[in-house]
């Protein structure tokens, strides 16, 4: 009986530090002590780090549903449009995504890294993309995802501070594919 009473104390405060990281990171940033993260979700440091042993981790967990949706999304498009176009629209919504909060995208290689259900959908994608592009022979076949995800980085990093965030996105994203056509 006891075990079951922990475990659900133990979800509760899951749950309750992934709201607090929530709101903590959209008012904030990403580099947002997690102290105040505890303090905000009415837990010990603790009990943060036994469920979220890095700030990666928690990164990972309140990015898993925006990063399932940016791959779904993907995957349902992506038979009406060509390998390219399909790579194209990926990667601004991922730039998009990766954008929410301030300063995740400095550390979004190492996030994707953590196998939430949506870090595995990302990278499944985007490699599946990537590669479904680089066989229509549009993209180069030295291109990796984890180039990609350099890039990706650098864009979200790039319009942080934009005024208009989804048009910088789309030209950077365009650049950065035009780099990667085969010539």
């Amino acid at each position: 009986m006891t075990e079951g009473v922990l475990r659900a104390d133990a979800e509760r405060n899951r749950e309750r530090i992934l709201v607090a990281a929530e709101e903590a990171f959209l008012e904030r940033g990403a580099g947002v002590p997690l102290e105040e993260v505890a303090r905000r979700a009415k837990v010990g440091i603790g009990t943060l780090y036994r469920r979220f042993p890095t700030r990666e981790a928690l990164l990972a967990a309140t990015s898993n549903e925006r990063f399932m949706a940016v791959a779904e999304t993907s995957r349902a498009r992506d038979v009406s449009l060509e390998p390219g176009d399909a790579l194209r629209q990926f990667l601004e919504e991922l730039a998009k995504n990766t954008s929410v909060y301030q300063t995740l995208a400095a550390s979004l290689g190492t996030v994707i890294q953590h196998g939430t259900p949506g870090c595995t959908a990302i990278t499944a994608e985007g490699q599946r993309l990537l590669q479904r592009a680089q066989e229509a022979g549009t993209i180069r076949v030295d291109a990796s995802f984890d180039d990609i995800i350099c890039v990706v980085s650098a864009i979200a990093i790039a319009v942080e501070k934009s005024s208009a965030p989804t048009i910088r996105i789309a030209h950077l994203v365009d650049l950065l594919l035009n780099g990667m056509r085969v010539r």
